[in-house]
């Protein structure tokens, strides 16, 4: 029975319960899928497609085309993933980055989103995946996460780079000051929503305080950046 036709003939208060059972049965589905796939395999499109609408976060779970950008580089990288924000991406970055070795560092500063995420991992992903509380912090000139520097990897080799929000004081600059002597030769940084004013302006201020080799591209739901440490 699909999830309109248990719409259609439940009484409105199980409708919330039987659409959130539902979901979880699909993203368990999908999860297994993605979970059993070879080590450096990235993921089809459609399995993303099915992973982003059990996650049910719209409007705020990432592009397709990022998430498909996401994957691929998560199966390959050779070291240490830093995640800024937290959701679906972390699930992918588990799966595919952290059950091959690689550590996986999320800083999230909302405690409510932290506990879907963190309870998604442990329900459905196999790695290494250390999700941190880390609130907004002043750096002096800006606002990032508190993240837990002296537990860190020395190097991380890939960045995913959706947070912290827009209207966060200096926006997404303060990663390259904050981890930016982290970032060796080759590393790179996937930054979502980089048609956006102030990740123009991060990416500005980042090229021009350290070499980095800036791709764009455009997607129907804004522009991924990736940006390569030379």
């Amino acid at each position: 029975m699909t999830l309109a036709v248990l719409n259609h003939y439940m009484p409105g208060p199980l409708k919330q319960a039987a659409r959130t059972a539902w979901q979880r049965q699909q993203m368990r589905r999908a999860m297994r899928r993605l979970v059993a796939l070879p080590p450096g395999t990235t993921p089809e499109r459609r399995l993303l497609d099915e992973l982003r609408a059990a996650w049910d976060n719209e409007g705020f779970t990432a592009d397709i085309d990022y998430l498909a950008e996401v994957a691929r580089h998560a199966a390959q990288t050779p070291g240490p993933v830093l995640e800024c924000g937290s959701g679906l991406t972390t699930l992918l970055l588990g799966a595919l980055a952290g059950r091959r070795g690689v550590e996986v560092w999320a800083l999230e500063h909302d405690p409510q989103w932290r506990r879907r995420v963190g309870t998604a991992l442990r329900d459905h992903v196999a790695g290494q995946v250390y999700l941190w509380l880390s609130p907004l912090s002043d750096y002096g000139a800006f606002d990032w996460y508190a993240a837990p520097l002296p537990l860190m990897p020395e190097e991380f080799r890939l960045v995913v780079c959706d947070g912290p929000p827009d209207d966060t004081r200096g926006g997404r600059f303060g990663l390259l000051s904050v981890i930016g002597d982290r970032l060796p030769p080759g590393a790179v940084i996937l930054l979502d929503d980089a048609a956006r004013e102030s990740e123009q302006d991060a990416v500005r201020r980042w090229t021009h305080a350290m070499p980095f080799r800036v791709a764009l591209r455009r997607l129907p739901g804004g522009a991924l950046a990736e940006i390569t440490r030379c």
